[in-house]
């Protein structure tokens, strides 16, 4: 079953009750006579919280953790800043962690040459499908060596924004930067957060990367398994701004379209899924590689 994305834009109290998460208004002011709106745990995927007056119970808390619901909050300019995982939520956890622990330097190269390769590709396609120069991304990735020892990632990375947006944008990729960065940016919030719950869910620590190492980062396998996917967002965004130039702020209709990432179509060894299952199979298909029971990544390729 596909879990649903909820955004929380208004000042609200969040509950537990039934089985369900409570939205209620009873206590906001100019708002007391607004109707209780009610969403099951089970159907949860991601929730996001964005009003800065967002009041919620521990209970509540307790019960998304242990749906394995990820709770994405967000600042004053609507901007994604924290993400709550559970720490138990796979019955093999322990096992699994033991795996991923002793898991050989060259196996955590080999699956990093997977992982970069599909990401450069997917980027080729998004260049193709914008007639753009995807010829040197495409050979590129066929090159990617073990470990990435070349560096192709940066190689790829540096000739993709240069050809992704149109001229007339001069955009350069920063985190910080001008837009359509601020898209970026929350596309890739949602995405980090889908993987992670993913990663979890599969009975892996997010913090053990097989790349990414980082002493201030608790999700460096979470940075590391969505590299094939980021790709998606920028589909979405480059889709976006050849609608309409006006980007400079996050408003509701852009948060809406980027809220929809998790749903998009994914396919995955041939198999067509939504981007938040095949992320789940990505998870999977890691723990695996981990326990030495397959050697290949399930990763998603855009056609």
């Amino acid at each position: 079953m596909i879990k649903r994305t909820i955004c929380i834009e208004n000042a609200c109290f969040l509950k537990f009750a039934n089985e369900q998460m409570v939205v209620s208004y009873r206590h906001i002011k100019g708002l007391e006579d607004k109707e209780d709106r009610t969403v099951p745990i089970e159907d949860l995927g991601m929730l996001v919280l964005e009003h800065q007056q967002i009041s919620l119970t521990h209970y509540l808390l307790n019960k998304l953790a242990e749906a394995n619901v990820a709770v994405v909050t967000c600042n004053d300019t609507h901007h994604p800043t924290g993400l709550l995982m559970p720490l138990e939520s796979n019955t093999l956890q322990s096992e699994r962690f033991k795996w991923q622990i002793e898991a050989t330097e060259p196996l955590k190269k080999q699956l990093w040459q997977q992982t970069v390769k599909a990401k450069i590709s997917n980027q080729a396609a998004i260049l193709k499908k914008w007639e753009g120069k995807f010829y040197f991304l495409e050979n590129l990735a066929a090159k990617v060596k073990s470990g990435d020892a070349d560096n192709s990632e940066a190689v790829a990375a540096a000739h993709y924004w240069q050809n992704l947006f149109p001229p007339a944008w001069n955009f350069y990729r920063k985190r910080d930067g001008v837009p359509p960065n601020n898209l970026l940016n929350y596309g890739y919030a949602i995405v980090r957060a889908g993987m992670a719950r993913a990663i979890v869910g599969a009975g892996l620590l997010p913090t053990l990367g097989i790349f990414h190492r980082n002493r201030y980062n608790a999700y460096c396998l979470a940075d590391d398994m969505m590299e094939p996917y980021r790709p998606y967002v920028d589909m979405v965004v480059r889709s976006m701004i050849a609608n309409t130039s006006a980007v400079e702020t996050l408003t509701q209709e852009l948060k809406v379209e980027l809220l929809k990432i998790p749903t998009l179509d994914v396919m995955l060894a041939g198999d067509k899924s939504p981007l938040m299952v095949a992320m789940q199979r990505t998870a999977v298909s890691l723990a695996r590689c981990y326990a030495g029971e397959q050697r290949k990544l399930l990763l998603p390729e855009i056609p």
